[in-house]
């Protein structure tokens, strides 16, 4: 009898050691679970017009869309889905961008107003913060900030259609509900099937999306960092300042380039007048900060134009926020270390601070792993489509970038090339790191260092 008991104290002290799972495999494993959840849902009748339901790659690709916070679509939103699906759409939208791990501690608060240890380490990796002490307020001000700047868009949106399109209230309420939701989240989905390009020279549509998709490219620790500190500048952490640097750069240097080379394009810019092509080519170049709404066709734009976008896009928006991309920190640090190496100083100090070393490495492998997942999945995607070069690279790294624009060609690939670009948002949304981690079962230490020699370089 006793050694029955033994038996089934085991079976149990060993069930609970595979289900205490790493923070990075937790996020990993709740996106995941989204994911299927919302597939699931977008496969009912009840979520597809006409008869019939989605099929599993039309709701799946969808799904991790929009938990990932892409906007890539294959099939056409809103005559697609019905309202059901679209709703559905919108909430894994909402949950993608709060993040898995972040909305559960949020459950946790409301329903027993605390956070064990291990859902504030969930929340800490979630948010990418260092320490878990203040994770309620943490999560209180992510869900604050970001229902007041999509509570904000909501109204200016709902005012412009209400009275300058002619929509009724449910209309406009829904429209600039959905559109609000999408834009902070950079996800990128719309309720048109041109997207935006209907309001391509109407600034009071199109800059309130902007400063929705900008503020949430910016990262929650930015946000909020500079809703306690705005004034004083000097008390800003180095995130903050990279983040702020290089996003300004970014903007104005991505509205320059779009605008100068699509300003003659007939087909893109060249039919507005010039105020409204410098709109466009500014709100071109927030979307690549990974939010994926279009006002011009993407697909009648120039190679050169795609080439600029696919770095713009690349290189993303502020870690720990709504937007994809390698974020414009791992950029900056990059640029800081060339730099110092073309100086000839030993340590990199950016803003009066010297960065640690070990950001070095986290920088040069997230490059490296992103670069190898744009390259692998670009060839995979040609030999799959037989799409040319240009169009691949653009589609493979708005997937990964969980950026959602696309040159026309998501729709009309193959069930194999649509399921490459759904592991690609997968991969991109949570960034290579997470899942390194995840996959790690624990992390290893060496007590010892080996000898060291250089090799030649260059």
């Amino acid at each position: 009898m006793s050694t029955r008991v033994d038996l089934k104290r085991a079976l149990r002290r060993g069930t609970g050691r595979r289900l205490r799972l790493h923070p990075a495999q937790a996020v990993v494993t709740g996106f995941g679970i989204a994911v299927a959840v919302g597939t699931v849902l977008l496969m009912l009748p009840i979520s597809k017009a006409g008869a019939g339901g989605a099929t599993f790659v039309e709701a799946l690709f969808t799904a991790t869309s929009a938990v990932c916070v892409t906007g890539l679509t294959v099939v056409d939103t809103p005559t697609f889905w019905t309202p059901f699906g679209q709703v559905v759409i919108l909430g894994l939208i909402q949950l993608g961008g709060l993040g898995i791990m972040i909305f559960a501690s949020l459950i946790g608060l409301v329903l027993a107003r605390k956070l064990s240890v291990r859902a504030r380490l969930n929340t800490a990796a979630e948010a990418k913060v260092v320490g878990f002490d203040d994770v309620r307020g943490l999560v209180r001000g992510i869900v604050l900030t970001s229902l007041v700047i999509e509570a904000v868009t909501f109204a200016i949106l709902f005012v412009r259609f209400l009275t300058g399109y002619g929509y009724g209230v449910g209309q406009a309420a829904w429209h600039s509900l959905f559109h609000a939701v999408s834009a902070f989240n950079n996800a990128g989905f719309a309720l048109y099937s041109d997207n935006l390009i209907g309001f391509a020279q109407d600034p009071v549509v199109c800059l309130p999306i902007c400063a929705a998709i900008i503020l949430g490219g910016l990262g929650f620790p930015v946000l909020l960092q500079l809703r306690k500190e705005f004034r004083r500048p000097l008390h800003w952490s180095m995130n903050t300042k990279l983040v702020l640097w290089a996003t300004v750069v970014l903007l104005v240097g991505g509205t320059v380039y779009i605008t100068v080379l699509e300003w003659n394009n007939p087909d893109t810019l060249g039919a507005m007048h010039p105020w409204g092509r410098l709109l466009a080519g500014f709100f071109q170049s927030v979307q690549t900060r990974t939010a994926g709404f279009n006002s011009v066709d993407i697909g009648a734009m120039r190679d050169e134009t795609w080439l600029g976008m696919d770095v713009l896009m690349f290189i993303g928006g502020g870690p720990a926020g709504t937007a994809g991309g390698i974020k414009v920190t791992t950029f900056a640090v990059l640029f800081f270390i060339m730099m110092t190496e073309l100086r000839g100083e030993g340590a990199v100090n950016i803003f009066g601070k010297r960065l640690s070393r070990a950001v070095h490495r986290q920088a040069i492998t997230v490059v490296l792993i992103a670069v190898a997942a744009v390259v692998v999945g670009a060839v995979i995607l040609m030999l799959l489509s037989g799409e040319n070069l240009d169009r691949a690279m653009f589609e493979t790294v708005s997937a990964f970038a969980t950026v959602g624009l696309s040159t026309g060609i998501t729709a009309s690939l193959s069930p194999a090339a649509q399921l490459v670009l759904v592991m690609l948002m997968f991969l991109g949304r949570l960034g290579p790191l997470t899942l390194g981690s995840a996959i790690a079962l624990r992390e290893r230490r060496i007590l010892y260092e080996l000898p060291k020699e250089r090799p030649a370089i260059g």
